[in-house]
C-alpha cells in the first residue's frame, strides 16, 4: 500500500506516524507543509474543502498528520492506515 503523509517534521505526531508506517512496511511519501509553499497551499485547500476536517476547522488545531491513500481516501487516523 502507498500513502501520502501531509505534516511537518516539527510535529511529533507526524514523526511518530512516519516511524510507525516505516515499521509496518507502508510505502509513504511525505509532504512537509512547513518547507514547501506548494504543499502548504495544497494542504490548506484540502483542509478547507474535505469533510474530514469538519470538526477541526475553526478550532486551534492544524489537523496533521493527514493521510491520503492510493484510492484518494483521506483520513487523520493513523490506525486506519495501519489496519488496511
Amino acid at each position: 500500500m502507498k500513502v501520502t503523509v501531509i505534516g511537518s517534521h516539527l510535529c511529533p505526531d507526524t514523526l511518530y506516524a512516519l516511524n510507525q508506517l516505516a515499521a509496518a512496511g507502508v510505502e509513504a511519501s511525505f509532504k512537509d507543509i512547513l518547507s514547501c509553499h506548494a504543499d502548504l497551499m495544497a494542504y490548506l485547500n484540502l483542509r478547507e474543502t474535505s469533510d474530514v476536517y469538519a470538526e477541526i476547522r475553526g478550532k486551534e488545531r492544524l489537523g496533521v498528520p493527514c493521510f491520503i491513500c492510493e484510492d484518494e481516501t483521506v483520513t487523520l487516523d493513523l490506525n486506519e492506515i495501519l489496519n488496511k
